[in-house]
């Protein structure tokens, strides 16, 4: 008998550990009756989709490999041509990205992220409340143009150089600390100290870094949701290596005791702020996601008469949203894990400051002071990065006549002919300051790539800097996308669910949108944002063309909504990245990401149901969606 239960067991670890491959062979197979039975268009692009869409919600295969699953279906089932499926995997958005990456690219190389996201922690001080605010605040502004997982990958060490410092220093100082004190005319108190915590010093790993023995985090699959933290579940760029806490001291610092539960709790408040603004910031512009880049594209494709999705447009929209959430979330963050005395967590006084807060700001100045006086470099990142902006909103403001009106034919410059441009400039300007001798230190002391040094026209950027963080299977993933929503406009899947959602007719629209908020949140917990709204897109749209509901009412807040897997370390890479230093527990992240999760949704809904039916004229159904929708039924 023990035997026969020896055996069974090794049959069912071989299967398990074969899942994925025997899930790969047997969901085409079992799904194959369908196409076989009803040899229609519908029928046969509704068996692309449910393959497509399992193995992306499974991530049996990876994401990439996956949204290449339309390329061959389609064509091999009548469905698309080949010319016409290839056509959809590079857009207008793919040019965006890659203008955007370049502009990321100089921004990471030459340290002007840090310098921002150090200069606004100065800003904030050490008193609990406002250097979780600070961090926020600054993870919020960098999200805004980097990925989520970029940014809480570059944000997260410097928390954490800050929460070694508080801990400490605790231990150093014992129980007494707490108490406040006059701030000290000079240094010595600090001087004193800063031999033990010289391990406790900030680094930030590049991919670049030749210290092979620092250990990364992997892309395992189980942990990860499937992504991994230097996947895009939740952003776009590929992601920079990351130091993780060693096994055993996550395990020491969990099973010791903190100096006091009250530096606990800051190290837990602290922790998942990052991972919440990251999303958050990510919501505001178009490209601070993947998710806003595979909604714009896909609603330009499906609606190419409606000229109301731009670059301005989305941040007027969601800009206020972002603000009304990163309140709201510091509130709730602050409530939950530092209490209600915002007096004594947030007061800017001197003299109400601990020991161990005059010690943190002291080493984030240190660290501030290591990059030294802004580089040429920094400087024209910076100007590019605001050109870069001015142009995007300026280009179709709305109110006034934008720059694209002094050309003679429109409809031909877009937001991704600004960022291609000015990404294309960084590939050509030296780094060095022209005509200046003085400018070969600075640039000597600055430049990360050795190589470039004796090259006094080396450019901003290189190749290898741009390839390092193009993401090209999120580029892959939104144009599977792209071909699944051809699909089913061709073949008039589209309009066959839309008929089996009338019932819903009776449903008022906020409470559609509701609904679609609530499921799509509940679901990218388990699975990865941007396969979870590549799926749920199409079938809005239906549902509202259906409807009579103007599509923008349920698609805007389900894009924003798909961001918000914030309760659990699978849910996104930033909440891996957060959870592998130590600091929370799952519970934590449960508990706290649910209200951020209920909050986000509350201000979604108020979003679109108060300035945003102006905005996009939300009470009417469009012109545009009544041409698709009898364009679709033809």
């Amino acid at each position: 008998m023990r035997l026969e239960a020896a055996a069974r067991m090794d049959v069912f670890r071989k299967l398990w550990t074969a899942r994925k491959l025997i899930l790969v062979v047997f969901i085409p197979l079992s799904l194959l009756p369908l196409p076989l039975t009803h040899p229609t268009s519908e029928a046969c692009c509704a068996y692309v989709l449910m393959v497509t869409a399992v193995y992306w919600v499974s991530e049996a295969v990876p994401l990439g490999a996956a949204a290449l699953v339309p390329a061959f279906l389609y064509p091999l089932f009548g469905v698309l041509k080949s010319s016409e499926v290839a056509a959809e995997y590079c857009k207008d958005t793919t040019l965006l990205l890659m203008g955007v990456i370049c502009l990321a690219a100089s921004i990471e190389k030459w340290n002007l992220h840090k310098r921002i996201a150090l200069r606004m922690v100065m800003i904030a001080g050490a008193k609990p409340g406002m250097l979780v605010l600070g961090f926020m605040c600054c993870t919020v502004f960098l999200s805004m143009w980097l990925s989520n997982t970029s940014t809480t990958a570059m944000v997260m060490p410097i928390a954490e150089a800050v929460l070694q410092q508080l801990i400490c220093t605790g231990l150093a100082d014992g129980p007494g600390d707490s108490e406040t004190t006059e701030a000290p005319e000079g240094d010595s108190a600090v001087s004193d100290k800063e031999e033990n915590f010289d391990k406790n010093k900030l680094e930030l790993l590049y991919r670049n870094d030749s210290d092979c023995t620092k250990q990364e985090l992997a892309t395992g699959e189980d942990e990860t949701n499937g992504l991994g933290v230097i996947g895009h579940a939740n952003g776009h760029l590929p992601q920079v290596a990351i130091e993780i806490p060693n096994v055993k001291r996550v395990k020491a610092r969990r099973d010791s005791q903190y100096p006091t539960k009250k530096d606990h709790m800051i190290c837990k408040c602290l922790s998942l702020s990052i991972t919440y603004a990251a999303t958050i910031g990510g919501l505001i512009t178009i490209t601070g996601t993947s998710t806003n880049l595979i909604f714009a594209e896909q609603f330009n494709t499906r609606y190419p008469d409606a000229k109301v999705i731009n670059f301005g447009t989305w941040f007027i929209f969601s800009f206020p949203i972002a603000i009304i959430m990163l309140v709201l979330t510091w509130l709730w963050l602050h409530f939950l894990f530092l209490g209600c005395n915002f007096r004594e967590t947030c007061s800017w006084s001197k003299k109400r400051k601990t020991r161990r807060e005059m010690l943190s700001e002291k080493r984030i100045q240190e660290e501030y002071a290591k990059l030294g006086p802004i580089s040429y470099p920094e400087v024209v990142t910076g100007v590019f990065f605001i050109l870069m902006t001015l142009l995007w909103f300026t280009r179709e403001p709305g109110f006034v006549p934008g720059w694209t009106s002094l050309f003679e034919k429109k409809g031909y410059r877009t937001d991704a002919t600004v960022s291609v441009l000015l990404g294309f400039l960084l590939f050509l300007i030296p780094a060095r300051r022209p005509f200046s001798s003085s400018s070969s230190s600075s640039y000597m002391d600055t430049a990360p790539d050795d190589n470039s040094e004796s090259d006094p026209l080396a450019p901003m950027i290189t190749w290898k800097d741009f390839q390092r963080l193009m993401p090209w299977e999120i580029v892959i993933l939104v144009g599977g996308g792209y071909a699944l929503a051809a699909g089913c406009k061709v073949s008039g899947l589209s309009m066959w669910i839309g008929r089996q959602l009338e019932p819903m007719s009776g449903l008022p629209p906020w409470a559609v949108t509701l609904l679609a908020c609530l499921l799509v949140s509940a679901v990218t917990e388990f699975a990865s944002n941007p396969a979870t709204l590549t799926v749920f897109l199409p079938i809005l749209s239906a549902l509202s063309e259906t409807l009579r509901i103007n599509p923008l009412h349920t698609l805007i807040p389900s894009t924003m909504c798909v961001s918000f897997g914030v309760m659990l370390p699978v849910g996104n890479p930033p909440n891996a990245i957060v959870f592998s230093y130590g600091h929370v527990k799952i519970s934590d992240m449960v508990k706290a990401g649910f209200g951020v999760n209920l909050i986000g949704v509350a201000v979604v809904m108020l979003a679109i149901t108060t300035w945003g039916v102006p905005l996009f004229d939300l009470n009417e159904f469009p012109a545009w969606a009544v041409a698709r929708n009898v364009t679709g039924g033809l």
